[in-house]
């Protein structure tokens, strides 16, 4: 009876909620999330090389809508991490459906589902989302409230956008994996970064040189990585394409108490195992296809694996701890105590700027992290 009221295309809005009628009255009242036009997106039909222009596409797709714990988000610049062309080469999207991917946001709240009370519409905020749900390389996205931050004021868009993924993973490796204090109490001891000036990796440094008593020691090959590593505060910075053992030894080092290993801890797994001293901590985020695990009983050294995405997978009872993290780390950057870690800003938003973002990660040779900006 009430689809009468409206045109047919109004009517086919009431039948998918974009309507909501006042019981007192037949004026319908639109819900705004609903009749947002088609927005741009860049995605993937099916897993190819980076260099077929097929492998990352412009195309549109429906607007999301929020749902009761979600935001309706805004996105005004993305960042790009290895996440993204491990998917894009191992995951084929289901029944040819486009896949989005894009897990660093910064933008602006645009709706709020009926549950959210953490943020409103027009708050600025920065978020690297969830696996099991579509990414952010898009003009609008959903999110859940509880793994979303504050946006640093201090930042643009673009600057704060190369945070949240780096800055969460960073974070939990190094207080919760690793069980590092900050302060004093752990004056003394040593933390070795493999990759220190990966995205990662240059997140890491800053926050164990910044707000902890460990000697921080970076590992990087190149002589501007090299000099990228020692000025976000690592002590002392050796050359991972060496054996690191021997690079510790030669810079008057030989042993540390924890390892950070970001990259190829399959093929270093030796030499962090001789560098570590006995019950030492070695905490990783690579995928190995294979690690011996036997080779670190002799010094009962304990294995940590950091995936800043358990939270959010499984919507574990902690999962708003990414929140309160993400506020944390944005009071550090305001305060001056933390920088953002942008290496490149790729321009705007679109197939061939990601494409381009992709090989270079690819190529294993990105400083920083990559950011693209805009629609």
């Amino acid at each position: 009876m009430l689809a009468k009221i409206v045109n047919d295309d109004a009517a086919l809005l009431v039948q998918h909620g974009a309507y909501a009628f006042s019981p007192s009255r037949l004026t319908p009242t639109v819900n705004p999330q609903l009749l947002e036009p088609p927005m741009k997106a860049i995605a993937y039909y099916a897993s190819l090389p980076i260099n077929d222009p097929k492998s990352l596409q412009d195309i549109e797709l429906p607007a999301p809508i929020a749902g009761p714990r979600e935001l309706l988000v805004e996105v005004k610049a993305i960042s790009v991490n290895p996440v993204d062309t491990k998917v894009r080469q191992n995951v084929a999207p289901e029944n040819g459906a486009a896949k989005v991917l894009g897990w660093d946001v910064a933008g602006v709240v645009k709706a709020v589902g009926s549950d959210v009370t953490l943020f409103k519409a027009g708050d600025k905020v920065f978020y690297a989302g969830s696996l099991v749900r579509p990414g952010g390389n898009s003009e609008l996205h959903t999110v859940d409230e509880r793994i979303v931050g504050h946006m640093p004021k201090s930042l643009g868009y673009a600057e704060a956008a190369a945070l949240p993924l780096t800055a969460i993973t960073a974070w939990e490796l190094l207080f919760e994996r690793l069980q590092v204090r900050e302060g004093k109490e752990d004056e003394g001891q040593s933390l070795l970064i493999v990759g220190a000036a990966g995205g990662v990796g240059s997140i890491l440094t800053q926050l164990a040189s910044q707000l902890t008593a460990l000697k921080v020691i970076g590992t990087a090959s190149r002589p501007q990585t090299q000099a990228w590593t020692k000025a976000l505060g690592a002590d002392l910075v050796i050359d991972h394409s060496q054996p690191l053992s021997e690079a510790l030894k030669a810079a008057g080092h030989p042993q540390v108490t924890h390892v950070a290993s970001l990259t190829q801890t399959d093929h270093h797994l030796d030499q962090l195992v001789e560098a570590l001293q006995p019950q030492g901590k070695l905490a990783l985020i690579d995928d190995p296809k294979a690690l011996d695990v036997s080779k670190l009983k002799r010094k009962s050294l304990s294995l940590h694996w950091e995936f800043m995405y358990t939270r959010s997978m499984f919507e574990t009872p902690d999962m708003i701890e990414q929140h309160n993290l993400l506020n944390r780390v944005a009071a550090l950057i305001d305060d001056g105590t933390l920088k953002t870690t942008v290496g490149e800003h790729f321009g705007v938003i679109n197939a061939e700027n990601l494409r381009r973002a992709h090989a270079l990660l690819e190529s294993g040779k990105a400083k920083g992290k990559i950011v693209l900006e805009g629609f």
